[in-house]
């Protein structure tokens, strides 16, 4: 297949987003794949800072970044990704380069935790101000169950509203596949 699938194709935009020495937001750490990926390309100058309200789910990442030996290039925050402004130390503010959200639920874990379009909506308008110009919020919608649905039709209405003045946004997306596969909307500031 010469399409992109959704996952490899956020890891390209978030290649062509992260140079080495960059900071950058897992918004979602789940069990921590997207932040070993973050880190890699970060480089040891660079800094990555991971979200999640689950323990469960901080505790996975950070044990899968120390079996790497990355640990240390993340900051990890038991905290809503809604908080992200407050919590990235202003000295960043103004150079986040990228973002990354897996939206749904932890996958193995309990699935009446999941993400709620209030909270991402209000980080993705956090990041907006704290990214550089042609920083890249990847929002990857997992809508294959009952809140998912709830957050890609409120997330979907908000970004087709963003000025596209501030900001482009591309919905990247299989039409023609069964069972509501994940689907990515790209924004990259302006």
């Amino acid at each position: 297949m010469k399409l992109d699938r959704i996952l490899p194709f956020a890891k390209k935009l978030l290649e062509k987003a992260i140079p080495s020495g960059a900071v950058a937001v897992d918004a979602t750490l789940g069990n921590g794949h997207d932040a070993l990926f973050i880190a890699e390309l970060v480089g040891p100058s660079g800094k990555v800072y991971g979200f999640d309200v689950q323990e469960e789910a901080i505790r996975n990442s950070r044990e899968r970044l120390e079996k790497q030996g990355l640990a240390n290039r993340v900051t990890f925050f038991h905290a809503g990704h809604e908080q992200l402004y407050k919590l990235i130390p202003d000295e960043h503010h103004g150079k986040v380069s990228a973002a990354i959200f897996n939206l749904g639920y932890l996958p193995g874990s309990d699935k009446s935790i999941v993400t709620k379009p209030e909270t991402t909506i209000s980080a993705i308008q956090q990041l907006l101000e704290i990214m550089v110009p042609e920083g890249i919020i990847i929002l990857v919608i997992y809508h294959g169950h009952d809140e998912g649905a709830v957050e890609r039709d409120a997330l979907l209405t908000y970004c087709q509203e963003i000025d596209q003045k501030k900001a482009h946004v591309l919905v990247y997306q299989f039409i023609n596949q069964q069972n509501n596969p994940p689907f990515i909307v790209a924004i990259e500031k302006r």
